[in-house]
């Protein structure tokens, strides 16, 4: 082999060895990416789900309001049939 072959020969080397780090580097970002998915996934789930306790909530708390506004407006009713 002669020189320029040689010389060829490493550069090419160099230039397959800078991709096998490229792709080494991407995979591990690739891996850090799922684990950064797959936390916000499970925080978007948790999210949702408080967001339908908090609606379940706020609708008792609305159904208990109307009861009891109904209460008052029929005690208010009983104390005008009084005087």
């Amino acid at each position: 082999m002669n020189n320029m072959s040689l010389e060829m020969l490493e550069k090419l080397e160099a230039k397959v060895q800078m991709a096998v780090d490229t792709i080494s580097l991407l995979q591990m970002e690739i891996e850090e990416l799922k684990e950064t998915n797959e936390s916000l996934t499970a925080e978007a789930n948790e999210l949702r789900s408080n967001r339908e306790t908090l609606a379940q909530d706020n609708d008792k708390l609305q159904n208990d309001h109307q009861a009891w506004q109904e209460r008052v407006r029929t005690l208010l009713g009983k104390m005008d049939h009084v005087e």
